[in-house]
């Protein structure tokens, strides 16, 4: 088997790329900004979608490429992780822009998730 295989989108009006690389599902996103109320809850629902089909999903969140992030998004964010804990998962987030980690300071959700500088740092962690 391909040790990275792209997973077809979950829907046809997709905002992010779904890959499986070993025994993790590595989502990214198609847009630089993630603002828009309508995009985050369709991103929401397509990572919900992920989580829900796995008994102990390990999942890798990467911002490559992300330069702005609402506050409905770091919402979001938190739903998953909160699904991925509930179903004895684990969560990853890599590569965020300087910028967007400031804010995940602010609000302390730097506490909350396992931010790793690379995904493949993020890789790594996964137990």
């Amino acid at each position: 088997m391909d040790p990275e295989t792209p997973m077809p989108p979950t829907s046809p009006d997709s905002r992010i790329r779904v890959k499986r690389v070993e025994n993790v599902t590595q989502v990214e996103f198609l847009d630089r900004n993630i603002l828009d109320e309508a995009n985050i809850q369709t991103i929401g629902h397509e990572i919900a979608t992920i989580v829900d089909k796995e008994p102990n999903p390990r999942l890798l969140i990467s911002f490559t490429g992300v330069e702005h992030l609402s506050s409905a998004a770091l919402g979001t964010l938190i739903q998953v992780n909160n699904q991925v804990r509930n179903r004895s998962g684990q969560l990853r987030l890599a590569n965020i822009d300087a910028q967007i980690y400031e804010v995940f300071t602010i609000t302390r959700l730097n506490k909350l998730f396992s931010i790793h500088a690379s995904t493949d740092e993020a890789m790594k962690s996964f137990k």
